[in-house]
């Protein structure tokens, strides 16, 4: 079971379980929502992976941990004192789970990445059509991170931390190069506003399918990279 649960603006907390083990719960921005689920859906926790510092995903922490005291919580370095556990590249043991860590700096300067079950909680690293800010203006690390990503299997499930995706696809749109590109991103924004507008998230997405829409992981080089993504920030 894989479940987004939207959060502030436009935020996902991601909750995943296999079939009557315990979840792990990825990001937690704000407790609220989760605790929400909680009560309507009943079950035991087996840790929480935090991607990077952002307050926007370690805030309400806090106040999970107030709940749910001897939940492991893993993380990098730079989420502080919010982690119990902290990680870098490699593998995590749970009682019920093998976690691959997956250092993808680039959005901050020790952002992880947690892949479980083909499931890949990448945090702010990569979005649906698009990828997140480059805060550290390492571009180098963080075409690094998206390449790291696209060699990863084709049916991994894509688990960002945020609903950009209507935005980034009207991005890509405006920096097809091609015909064909143009009618790819183009059926998928169909798909994608009709998602919004029935208030359906547009995630988790195949990775297979973000290499077709995805601008970011078709950058050649980090030159061609670097020169996307400030024209998306100014976007």
């Amino acid at each position: 079971m894989l479940t987004p649960i939207r959060t502030l603006t436009d935020n996902y907390i991601w909750l995943y379980r296999q079939k009557d083990l315990p979840a792990l719960v990825v990001d937690i921005g704000d407790f609220s929502p989760l605790a929400e689920y909680l009560d309507k859906h009943p079950m035991p926790i087996e840790a929480v992976l935090l991607t990077h510092y952002h307050a926007d995903h370690i805030a309400g922490v806090a106040a999970f941990h107030k709940i749910f005291p001897d939940v492991p919580i893993y993380g990098p370095a730079e989420c502080g004192d919010v982690v119990t556990h902290m990680v870098t590249e490699g593998e995590i043991h749970t009682p019920h789970y093998t976690i691959k860590v997956l250092t993808t700096p680039g959005h901050t300067a020790q952002h992880v990445s947690y892949l479980v079950d083909k499931n890949l909680f990448c945090g702010d690293t990569l979005f649906s059509a698009g990828c997140g800010r480059v805060f550290t203006q390492n571009y180098q690390a963080m075409f690094d991170s998206l390449q790291k990503i696209k060699a990863l299997p084709d049916d991994t499930q894509i688990c960002a931390a945020h609903e950009y995706t209507l935005n980034n696809l009207q991005f890509a749109m405006a920096v097809a190069n091609t015909t064909a590109q143009k009618e790819t991103v183009s059926a998928n924004m169909g798909i994608v506003k009709f998602l919004v507008a029935a208030g359906m998230p547009t995630l988790p997405t195949p990775l297979a399918d973000e290499k077709r829409i995805n601008p970011f992981l078709q950058a050649k080089d980090v030159t061609e990279f670097t020169q996307l993504r400030i024209k998306k920030d100014n976007f």
